[in-house]
Order: C-alpha cells, then structure tokens, then sequence
C-alpha cells in the first residue's frame, strides 16, 4: 500500500501529460499528421535510403539521389545493435508530435523532482516548459531531432546533480541512460550547449567540494559521471563514429581550398565561416520578445487581423474585403535581426517573474547556476551583435565553429527560466510562517517585472519599427504599405507590453492574496499555473495549430510529380537531374538522382564544386557530373526538362592525366578541362593508390564501360578494352567504406576530377563492382552492443544494491545498535 501511494501522485501526473500532450495536438486522434516543411525535405531526400529498405530488407548507408551521392549517417540510419533506440521508442508511444511534447513534460518533471519539487508543482513547471513558443514551434516546422535532444536535456541535468549531491547509484544510472537517449536523439548542436551548461553546473558542485575540502567526493562525483558518460557513448558508437568520419568531408568542416570562388584569398581558420555560422543572430533589444511575445513583430508570416492598419489600407486601395482579409492573414511584421523568423521565443511573462521572484525569495544557491546558464546563453544568442564574445568562442573554444544558427542556444535559457520559476513559486510558500519576507519579495519582484515594462513604454520612440527587408516592400509596393506595416508593428509593441504587463500585475494580486490569507495555497497554485499555462498556450496556437494537420497520405508524399518529373523518368538510364530554383530542396531527390538536395552536413566538396564551378556556368562539370537533365523554368513558371546531349555519361576511358600537387590546383585545373579526354589527380595525397600516375603510359581510349546494375550501394558494370585503360566513373568518392573489385579481385581506386572516382583496367573483359562496405558500422556496432549489455548490467547491478544490499546493511546496523 506503501508503494501504491508513493507513486500514486507520479502515475496521474505521466496520465496528465499524456492528456494535455494529445488535447493540444488534438488532429492525432483523427488520424491526422502535422505537416512539417523539414520533415517534406528529409522525405524527399530519404526517399531512395526507404525504397532500398522496403525491397532489399537491409540498411544502404548510401545514397545517390542527392549531391551526386552521399553517406546516409545523418539522414536517419539505423545502425546495428541500437537497444537505447528500442528504450526511446517505448518513451515516444503517442503519435508523432505529441510524443515530442510528452517527453518535454517528463524530462522537465524528473528534473523539477531531483530539486525536491512537490508532484502539482512540478507538473504545472514542466507543462510551463513544454509550452515555451520555441520548443513548439520547432514541431511545426519539422525540427524534431533538435526537440528529441532537447526533451532528454532536464534528465541529463537532473543525473548531475545527483551524482553531486553523492546519490552515485541512482545519479550514476540516471545519466547514464539519459545521456545515452540524448545524443541518440542525433542532435548534437543541442548536445554540444547542454554541455555548455552542465560545465557550468560541474564548476558549481565543484567549487562546493573544494570549498568543503570534500577532494573524495568530487573525485567520486567525477568518477561516477566519467563512468556514466564512457557508457552512454558507447551506446552510441555506430552513430558517433560513422557521424565522425563523414563530418571531415562534409561542410561543416575546414576547407582545404586556399581561396574563395570569388578568387580573394580564404583566411577563415573555422570550420565555417563567421557569417555563416552567426547569419540567424539574435537581436540584443529582440531578446525582451522572451517576456513580450510581438514586440518585435512576432513572426516572419503574422496574421494582422482585420482590425489592423494594414487591412484597412488594403480596403483603402479597393481590394475587395475577402483578399484582403486573406493578404493580411501572412504580413511580415518581424523586425528584427535574423533572416525570418517563424515564432518569437517567448517563455511566458508569468514565468519571467516568478523566476525573478526566485532570485529574491529562494536561498538555494543553485539557483545562480540556471541564472548563469540563462544569462550566459543568451549572450551567446546574439552572436554577431555581440562579436567580442562570439568570436572568441569561434576561434578558441573547441567544435563550437561547427554549429550555426547561434540564436538556438537560448534553449538553455528557455529551460532555466522556468526551472527558476517553480522554485520562486516553491519557495514562496514555503515561506508562509514569514510574510514579511514574502511581501518583500513579493514587491520587490513587481516593481522589477513591472518596472522594466513601463521603461520599454516609454523607450518605444528609441525603436525604428522598420525590418531588413522594407526597402524591398517600398520598392514594390509604395511607402503606404510600408507605413501600415510599421503601424500594425507599433501596435503589436504596445499591445504585448501591455498583456505582459496584466499578467505580472494579475500573477502577483493572487500570491498578494495568500500572503494575506484571502487564497489557500492550492486555490492559489492552481489560478497561478493555469495563469502561467494558457498565457504560453495561446501564443502558441497562433503559430502551431490543428490547421498544421494534413492526411497521412499527403505527408507520405509531399511532393507532386510534376509534367516535367514525368518526361525526365520515362528516361530508365542511369543519370542526374540539375533542378536550377531547388539546388538546396529535397524535392528533386523524391524523384530523381540529382546533384542538389537538403542536409545541413551536405558533402563540402559537392558543394564547393557548385560554388566555384556550376555556379559560374561550367557546363563541363555538369557533363563530368553525367547530368543529363537541367530542370529550369520558363516565364510562366513552368518546370522545362532541358537534355543535356553532352553529359559524359556513368563512365568513360581518358587518354591523359594532368598532375596537380594540392586541390587548389585540382579546382583551378577544372576551369578549362575537357573531362571526356583528361582526368586531373592531385599526385601529392594519393600517388599510393595510383602508382602509375607519374609514367608516360598512352591509356586505350578506344573500349567501351557501361554500367548493367545500379544500386544505392552497389554499381556494376561491364568493361572491354583493347589496352589497358583509366576509367573514370561518374560518382562521388569516398574512401572510407566504397572498395572495387575487378571481377572480383580488390582493386585501388583513387579520386580524380576533385570529387570522381577512376581506376586502372586491364586490357580484355571485365566485371567491376563497386560496393559500400563501411567497415565503421561493423565496429560500432560491436562497440554498442558490448555497451548495452554492461549497461544493463550496470542497471540490474545498481538496483540489486539500492534495494537489497543497502536494506541488509541498514538491517544489521540496527540489530547491532539493539
């Protein structure tokens, strides 16, 4: 019975979240799905991996229907022996988004219960978190590897501290399996700033051990947490170690190029360049949008309403009633710093001050940490609005040059501030025997919550309510429009303020009211959090909603074979498609095998061969590339499906090497190269794959190569040759997993071309075959498996010991002490 009640209250809270997770995302439950723009493209480039899967009933770690080919580590592949996947599926068991948002509410819990939270308030502090503007929105759009690592960030916290508050067993098994379940999420930009702040956390603890001269315990703690982290990523392997090795050849790593495509000499040292990595900056004034939601437009695409400026100056210029209510339904109000925008971070004016009221009532000094973590970040977040800081962390501070969109390390902040606010509201009544300090406290968190908002009243004229793209609007549209636009801006600045304002002001009436005895504790908690809860709630709902829900058919295939898609596939050869308006969109990778495609970790070499070749019109490349049709759009927008009658084809002999001793010199060479007669090999890095590079040896040009079975991971082909010939084959290379065979003997084959594969034939008949054969898979996965098995291991062992061992020793001692 003991038990029963224990977990009583825990069980209606998970039944809770379980409800309000499907309530929100209410369409689920009629079988609907949200439509999510990133998940369209992840569709459109996973679409050949999925096919191989459903026919072959294996995994093809590659694919060629994007960027001329790449590996799929980072395009959802499952890797062997993966069991902490299988622990993360039985924890997703609601329909996709509501399970993202469940395991929000549930990490933020277990996190708000390690800080000795009672269950009401822990639940009502995790619906808070899970409600924040940002961590909805980012389902909207399809973001959710970054919502899964975020989900799992409040128990990975939560291990911490209670390694250092020295509870090494269950702490220890906490952070295990959180850890291991937080970078299976495969977000590891999210991953790398929780670690960011778990430093933080660590330097806390830390400082207290020392401090306490307590070296045992830290170096316990520490011990503990090495443990812990050594077994979590080995759960991993087969992800972080393929990840890992593709990373080098992808674009978020050093180019070994010296200059730009522009000719100008290349000095970044990052592995990106600064502008790329701060190009999404928050704004420095942008960040007050945590407390106010539009005060800086909102979104990039903003419903105005009918009773805006705008809408009546639509009416103003005759355009009947119905469009313009449909016009001013996607205004872009959003004047801030970053490109677009499709939601403010907004945490809840409720919740700023009752994590202000933390900061005057709560004696924990933990509570400096998150204040710590969410100051830091978010001076972090402003990237190149505050460069002193940004760049140092570019230059110096390992890996962090390999994340952009910097603005994203406010979910640190977005996780601190609402564990700030339930221990202010925690705090506060547990300070009920001393109303002095609480009406202290009380006004001393109105008059800053308030007092910032009136400055912001009365500092409106120091604002410009103009955004980067009005020139733009005033050319096309006339300074009317503009003028409306800035208009409806002003009026969304006051009109937020002011919300925010009468939530702070109601937020502290109520706890004004039990500090004078008017509400009990739980009429109070309860008016508060609903407070806090719908304030977050229906700012989101202008974002995400059940219009967001489509039939699963049409997220199934998002994507519409359009006249030109069908005249391109009656062509049943192997070839690439070039669509010129989606070199960055997945939807030609639904339907074709193309040279563009949507990942953030796209190969760089396929991208710089675009950007200092393709991009200048290089036709060549294109041939080179056996890029047989350009999908381009006439003046009616159209889709037009122009042949290509000079692409090289999927192989071909050449009669010349040019020798170049450093890709600068492999790029330049192939600005004036005839690829059909001459490959270019940079002898200086791959002379051991190809010894006979330097000899004067005149190649057969005269034999035929055609290729007879193409696969993501397999291509064949058929050979015949008089003399002995170079062939180079139209696919990316990739050294570590593609091995040759001619007819069935391993054979080298080296890069030609700066992204080619070619190899020596010998004269006669020959079968060559190409196949991927990662032997990084097989060694992570041998890792994994030996990992979760001593992580189980571990479990059982932890348990036994908590449960059984500790009771024994307890037992003992007190029939000694008898």
């Amino acid at each position: 019975m003991k038990i029963v009640n224990k977990f009583y209250p825990h069980a209606l809270v998970i039944l809770g979240f379980i409800f309000v997770s499907l309530i929100y995302f209410y369409p689920v439950l009629q079988g609907k799905q949200i439509f999510q723009s990133d998940i369209a493209q992840y569709t459109g480039m996973a679409k050949e991996q999925n096919d191989f899967r459903a026919t072959e009933n294996a995994e093809p770690y590659w694919t060629n229907s994007a960027f001329g080919g790449m590996p799929t580590y980072q395009l959802g592949a499952n890797y062997p022996n993966d069991f902490i996947g299988k622990v993360d599926d039985v924890l997703r068991f609601l329909p996709r988004p509501a399970d993202y948002l469940f395991l929000y509410f549930l990490g933020f819990y277990g996190l708000l219960l390690v800080l000795k939270t009672d269950p009401l308030k822990a639940f009502i502090g995790a619906i808070a978190f899970g409600f924040s503007t940002y961590m909805i929105i980012i389902l909207g759009v399809g973001h959710n590897a970054k919502a899964h690592a975020i989900a799992y960030m409040p128990l990975v916290i939560a291990g911490f501290i209670l390694v250092f508050q020295k509870k090494y067993i269950w702490g220890g098994l906490l952070t295990m399996f959180a850890v291991a379940l937080e970078i299976s999420a495969n977000h590891f930009q999210m991953t790398y700033y929780l670690l960011i702040f778990l430093l933080i956390l660590s330097g806390y603890f830390a400082f207290n051990f020392i401090k306490e001269k307590d070296f045992k315990g830290l170096l316990i703690s520490l011990g503990v947490l090495l443990v812990a982290g050594i077994f979590a990523l080995g759960a991993n392997a087969g992800n972080l170690m393929a990840t890992n090795e593709y990373a080098k050849y992808s674009i978020r790593d050093k180019s070994e190029l010296t200059f730009n495509p522009d000719g100008s000499k290349n000095e970044t040292t990052a592995s990106m360049t600064t502008d790329y990595i701060t190009e999404y900056s928050y704004g420095i004034a942008e960040s007050l949008n945590l407390i106010a939601p539009r005060i800086f437009g909102g979104s990039s695409h903003e419903n105005v309403g009918t009773d805006s400026r705008m809408y009546a100056f639509m009416l103003e210029q005759g355009v009947p009633a119905s469009q313009a209510q449909d016009f001013v339904s996607g205004m872009p109000t959003y004047w801030g710093d970053q490109p677009i925008v499709s939601a403010p971070a907004y945490i809840g004016a409720v919740v700023f001050f009752l994590a202000v009221l933390a900061l005057f009532i709560d004696e924990r000094k933990i509570k400096y940490v998150f204040l710590t973590g969410a100051l830091f970040t978010l001076v972090l977040s402003w990237g190149k609005n505050f460069s002193l800081l940004t760049d140092f962390f570019i230059e110096y501070v390992p890996l962090y040059d390999k994340f952009r969109a910097v603005s994203s390390i406010q979910v640190i902040l977005e996780l601190c501030f609402p564990v700030l606010a339930v221990m202010g509201l925690q705090s506060f009544f547990k300070a009920k025997d001393e109303p002095k300090l609480q009406q202290k406290a009380l006004v001393q968190t109105g008059v800053f919550g308030l007092g910032v908002l009136v400055i912001l009243l009365i500092a409106k004229s120091f604002f410009h309510f103009t955004g980067m793209n009005d020139s733009a609007y005033l050319e096309s549209y006339g300074p009317g429009f503009v003028d409306a636009l800035r208009e409806d801006r002003m009026t969304m600045y006051y009109a937020d303020l002011l919300r925010s304002g009468f939530l702070i002001i109601v937020t502290f009436v109520v706890l004004w009211m039990f500090v004078k005895n008017k509400f009990s504790q739980t009429t109070t908690l309860v008016v508060v959090g609903l407070v806090m809860i719908f304030d977050l709630f229906f700012v989101d709902k202008k974002y995400v909603s059940a219009k967001d829900f489509v039939s699963p058919v049409q997220i199934a295939a998002p994507f519409q074979e359009t006249q030109a898609d069908s005249q391109i596939l009656k062509d049943t050869s192997v070839y690439r498609v070039f669509d010129l308006q989606g070199q960055l969109q997945g939807r030609s990778s639904y339907f074709h095998k193309t040279i563009g495609g949507y990942s953030a970790v796209r190969p760089r070499r396929m991208q710089q061969l675009y950007d200092y070749q393709i991009a200048k019109n290089n036709l060549e490349v294109l041939n080179m590339l056996n890029v047989k049709y350009v999908i381009q759009v006439d003046k009616d927008g159209n889709q037009i499906p122009a042949v290509n009658p000079d692409a090289n084809g999927n192989a071909w002999f050449v009669g010349a090497v040019k020798l170049v001793n450093k890709p600068d010199d492999v790029m330049k060479a192939l600005n004036t190269l005839d690829t059909k007669k001459v490959a270019v090999f940079n002898v200086h890095e791959h002379e051991g794959k190809f010894p006979n590079a330097r000899l004067k040896k005149p190649w057969d040009t005269t034999g035929t190569i055609k290729v007879v079975e193409y696969k993501p991971n397999y291509i064949k082909y058929k050979s015949e040759n008089n003399g002995d010939g170079l062939a180079v084959f139209s696919e990316m290379y990739y050294k570590n997993g593609w091995n040759a065979y001619i007819d069935g003997k391993l054979t080298d084959h080296f890069p030609v071309d700066y992204v080619l594969r070619a190899m020596e034939i010998p004269a006669g008949k020959h079968t060559i075959e190409f196949k991927f054969e990662p032997q990084i898979i097989q060694t992570g996965g041998t890792i994994t498996l030996i990992s979760s098995i001593g992580m189980l291991l571990l479990l059982v062992g932890g348990i036994y010991f908590e449960k059984f061992y500790r009771k024994d020793s307890k037992s003992n001692n007190g029939d000694t002490q008898k």
